[in-house]
């Protein structure tokens, strides 16, 4: 008898894990079915570190003009790898974005804000070379999961990097942030301390201290379920952003948990919520040419 899909995926996956040849992500992230797309370009060097590396993922046809997508992977800013995310580059091509994972360096080799001084570099490579691939560098959006939401959202709020990157943050048209953390203080446990704690302005490392008008519009999502980043952090940042006028879209996903949200962009378990299709429809209204002017309606809309 043969296995549905997922359950197929799951069962390589556990026969791997009980051989000791991958962690259960990769196992996923090898043996799961994926979106049909290109593999554009893999490895790709946005900067001289042995971790400021990407891989690149386009429309099964081809991009031709395409919303550029960036996304940042979680992992506490201390764990991660792009190639266990390929899954998520093909799901963003498959609807139409060029979409870049990159790696970035990680704790303890570095600590704030390196790891966002990296996710800059990033998306000034996409600037610099999106168009060779059929990108539109003019129409960027971030996209993240856990610790990678607080890179995506914190350089589309905290504009610093970007400029000193030499990027315009305008070309930032959204974000998207999955199940992260945005109101974190006091610091608590032994990474997170060690990651943040030897900031000299420590509020000023948490994005909902960033929040001001000009801030990008943005899709925050979270699992009702979620015992790790706690949905507090998804709902203060929307209020936060909605008081400025900033267009922000909201969902709080029933019986999904902090992995949970994000494992519902793939092909297996998109049946557990439309995370993907509510992302990507709020990512491509805001990147449709004339967006921007109709920015005042669609925070409105969005509320």
């Amino acid at each position: 008898m043969t296995l549905p899909p997922l359950r197929q995926a799951l069962a390589f996956a556990v026969l791997a894990l009980t051989l000791g040849a991958c962690s259960p992500l990769t196992a996923f992230a090898n043996l799961t079915p994926t979106d049909r797309a290109q593999q554009a370009g893999q490895g790709l060097a946005y900067g001289v570190e042995p971790r400021q590396r990407l891989d690149l993922y386009a429309p099964p046809q081809g991009a031709q003009g395409a919303p550029v997508a960036v996304f940042f992977y979680g992992g506490t800013w201390e764990d991660g790898r792009r190639q266990d995310y390929g899954w998520v580059g093909r799901a963003l091509a498959a609807e139409g974005f060029l979409a870049l994972a990159p790696d970035y360096r990680l704790y303890p080799e570095v600590t704030y804000p390196t790891f966002l001084e990296d996710g800059a570099a990033a998306i000034a490579w996409a600037v610099e070379n999106a168009a060779r691939y059929g990108g539109d560098p003019s129409r960027i959006v971030l996209i993240g999961h856990s610790a990678g939401a607080y890179n995506a959202v914190m350089l589309g709020l905290d504009r610093r990097y970007l400029e000193v990157a030499g990027v315009d943050p305008s070309r930032i048209r959204a974000v998207a942030g999955l199940a992260g953390p945005y109101d974190f203080l006091p610091l608590e446990g032994a990474t997170v301390r060690g990651v943040f704690g030897a900031a000299e302005d420590l509020p000023a490392t948490q994005p909902i201290n960033q929040v001001d008008g000009d801030a990008p519009p943005a899709f925050l999502a979270t699992g009702d379920s979620d015992s790790v980043v706690l949905p507090r952090n998804t709902e203060a940042l929307a209020a936060a952003l909605r008081a400025q006028g900033v267009a922000v879209e909201t969902r709080l996903y029933p019986d999904l948990g902090h992995a949970g949200v994000l494992l519902a962009l793939s092909r297996p378990l998109r049946g557990r919520a439309p995370v993907l299709e509510d992302m990507t429809a709020f990512l491509r209204r805001h990147t449709e040419p004339g967006a921007a002017a109709g920015d005042e309606v669609a925070a409105r809309q969005d509320r």
